[in-house]
């Protein structure tokens, strides 16, 4: 009796020092069966040798070739030009957001990037009406390991600040947002315009005006972003003028700060 009541204390201190050396350590690894080593799982705050961070992308010329790694947050479009594939992608790192425009690819690759994806592209920095592109221009890419989804940034307070621009194209969010009157053709207060005119049907981009603490903005739902039928295309043809609502989207820019939104809720 005393040795098995000596066998079960030695068995229940190994299981407590295994338990203690799994818990306790705080760097996530990956296995690679053919070796037996590990490697650590990506960390999308990390770049690869070679690639520029958000802050060297942000400084470099217009036109100038560049180098990021980043990961889908939304994917806007695909279609063919002039016998090629492309792709408009949302991406962000953990430092600030991108646009890929007209990237080529084929509508496999383009179903291959779900959200969160990494990619790394080498193309050129271009510039339209004050957003600025990864531009499809000789643009390669690669689709490689890991993963990341980032939280919506609260930019409410962020709308009136000098370095707004510096968030462009990140997922933003904007609280407590008063829905304003835009006149249609017929000169009706309306809740929300079919393109920016108003000249446009069911089907086309939405243009609506909120304001937030005296002042009044611009936000659109890109129907290529989300279509008529989309919970957020439905949800924008529903408002009505003085509706307090919550927003989400991404901070493209167009002249100016022009939201492109995915999310509208009632505000809480």
């Amino acid at each position: 009796m005393k040795k098995l009541i000596a066998l079960l204390l030695i068995l229940t201190m190994v299981l407590a020092l295994a338990a203690c050396t799994t818990t306790g350590s705080n760097v996530t690894t990956g296995s690679n069966e053919s070796t037996g080593t590990t490697t650590p799982v990506d960390d999308p705050a990390v770049k690869s040798e070679g690639v520029m961070t958000h802050a060297e992308y942000a400084a470099a010329a217009v036109d100038s070739a560049i180098v990021i790694e980043a990961y889908v947050q939304a994917k806007q479009s695909w279609w063919e030009k002039d016998g090629q594939g492309v792709a408009i992608l949302y991406l962000q790192d953990t430092e600030g957001g991108y646009l890929a425009y007209n990237l080529p690819c084929t509508e496999a690759e383009y179903n291959q990037m779900t959200i969160g994806t990494k990619l790394k592209i080498s193309g050129y920095k271009t510039e339209w009406s004050g957003e600025f592109e990864v531009d499809s221009k000789d643009a390669t890419f690669e689709i490689l390991e890991g993963n990341y989804v980032a939280e919506a940034l609260d930019a409410t307070n962020l709308l009136t600040a000098e370095n707004l621009i510096n968030y462009q194209n990140m997922k933003v969010a904007f609280k407590g947002m008063t829905v304003e009157a835009s006149k249609n053709g017929d000169g009706k207060d309306v809740a929300f315009l079919y393109k920016w005119d108003g000249s446009g049907t069911a089907g086309d981009d939405l243009y609506f005006k909120v304001s937030v603490n005296g002042n009044t903005y611009t936000f659109c739902v890109e129907s290529y972003l989300c279509a008529d039928g989309t919970e957020v295309y439905d949800a924008v043809e529903a408002l009505k003028v003085g509706d307090v609502i919550d927003l989400e989207g991404f901070l493209y820019w167009y002249n100016g700060a022009q939201p492109h939104i995915t999310s509208v809720t009632a505000s809480k």
